[in-house]
């Protein structure tokens, strides 16, 4: 039996790329799967899928930039499963562009979803997590290691939730109730595809190094490993750890690098 069988594990941004992806790796360990985005139809097919697997789903609507709908989504999933095992704040996006090209409603809508999203899904789990002896998950990316040129709000938002992630491990040092913070490399997802407002368009072309990439699924298996092990931070994939190495005790070299060869 998985650590996960019978567990209730909710996703944030759970209809594509990543998230998509763990609900579907928690349903083959026998998890309970609810899943939360905007799109429902997205969340919809994730259901299906997990429930194809076998196993049993609920998808939630919710916007985690409003604090009553992630506090209503929590509350449905918790009716609905009776309680709450492992609370993963994974729905995210990226502004694109120069610092000086970026409106305040640029930042203001990064920081909207990316930070403010995972504090408060993390905040209004607790209350049930604490009676699991549960995991807390923050999704965060190299990204809040190291950065480059047009991608400086949301590598700030991902400096961001690794601020949180540290601090909130700190907090429940004493506590039965763990915090991971995840720090994907190139992951195959839509990110390449939303643009700076959050709308989805699937014409466009993912610019990201492809050669470098890692499918969704492969990056799930991983990051549920990482989560049963209740590790405090785990990074990947392997040009992931490098980066964040880099970016961690030489950013000179890594600015250096970027701006001599381009980034």
């Amino acid at each position: 039996m998985s650590e996960f069988t019978n567990k209730v594990v909710w996703i944030t941004g759970g209809g594509s790329g990543i998230g998509r992806a763990l609900a579907h790796e928690f349903a083959r360990q026998g998890a309970k799967v609810a899943v939360s985005g905007r799109r429902v139809e997205r969340l919809e097919e994730t259901v299906r899928h997990v429930e194809n697997l076998g196993g049993e789903g609920l998808a939630v609507q919710c916007d985690v930039t409003d604090e009553e709908q992630v506090i209503i989504a929590i509350q449905k999933v918790v009716d609905h499963f009776g309680g709450l095992d492992v609370s993963i704040a994974n729905a995210g996006f990226g502004v694109g562009g120069k610092v000086e090209d970026l409106s305040a409603d640029d930042w203001r809508r990064q920081f909207d979803v990316n930070v403010v999203g995972a504090a408060i899904t993390a905040r209004h789990s607790l209350q049930h997590l604490r009676k699991t002896d549960g995991r807390v998950v923050l999704m965060g990316s190299v990204a809040g290691t190291v950065t480059q040129p047009g991608n400086g709000a949301y590598s700030a938002s991902k400096y961001a939730v690794r601020a949180i992630g540290q601090t909130l491990a700190m907090e429940l040092a004493d506590e039965k109730v763990s915090c991971t913070l995840v720090q994907p490399g190139f992951v195959s997802s839509e990110i390449g595809q939303v643009d700076n407002e959050g709308n989805f368009h699937d014409e466009w072309e993912d610019k990201r190094p492809q050669q470098l990439m890692w499918s969704a699924e492969k990056a799930a298996k991983t990051i549920v490993k990482a989560i049963e092990k209740r590790k405090r931070e785990f990074t990947f994939t392997g040009h992931g750890k490098v980066a964040a190495f880099f970016g961690k005790h030489a950013p000179g070299v890594v600015h250096h690098a970027i701006t001599k060869f381009g980034g």
